[in-house]
């Protein structure tokens, strides 16, 4: 006899493969990286910029750090020019990312990635794809951000919407953490 409570239940789907790879497709352009990192008895590095290569093929031109409070989000936000490099520092957040290019392959496709120390630690996120960002830890997160150009303070390179803006089709309510 079956217990009744298994009927009720939903089947858990593959998110990666056996090697730890997401299955998700990717937003078109977006690149994500896990860093090498060393630990030894001493503590622990891991590498953000090796110079030109396979993942930063643009020269870093400008870098700042910014955190996420736990339990905040920061977001929907949009460039035109630049892309932004994210590096998580400490702490896990929940990055959302939608696709509003017209002429874009994945056109409408939404992806979520988590950025962590345990995992993904990179991010790159093309011109005209919205962003936001969550902090689903219970401590501040920190990042780091090399954008492909300076920040124009007379002239922002960005667009904003709310958080729970009806033009992008993703529930971020269903992904907050519960308080």
């Amino acid at each position: 006899m079956t217990d009744p409570s298994l009927s009720a239940g939903v089947r858990d789907e593959q998110t990666v493969t056996k090697q730890g790879a997401p299955i998700a497709r990717v937003i078109d352009g977006v690149r994500i990286r896990t860093t090498p990192h060393h630990v030894d008895h001493r503590g622990s590095v891991f590498e953000i910029f090796e110079g030109i290569n396979d993942y930063w093929d643009e020269p870093v031109v400008y870098a700042y750090q910014f955190s996420v409070r736990p339990g905040q989000v920061k977001g929907w936000g949009l460039h035109e020019r630049k892309r932004d490099r994210y590096t998580i520092i400490s702490g896990e957040v929940l990055l959302f990312l939608y696709d509003s290019r017209a002429d874009s392959p994945t056109h409408g496709q939404s992806m979520r990635l988590v950025l962590s120390d345990r995992g993904v630690r990179q991010v790159t996120i093309p011109q005209f794809v919205w962003h936001l960002s969550v902090n689903v830890g219970s401590v501040e997160a920190y990042l780091i951000n090399f954008p492909t150009e300076v920040y124009h303070h007379e002239s922002p390179d960005r667009l904003l919407l709310p958080w729970d803006a009806p033009e992008i089709p993703v529930d971020v309510r269903a992904h907050l953490p519960i308080t």
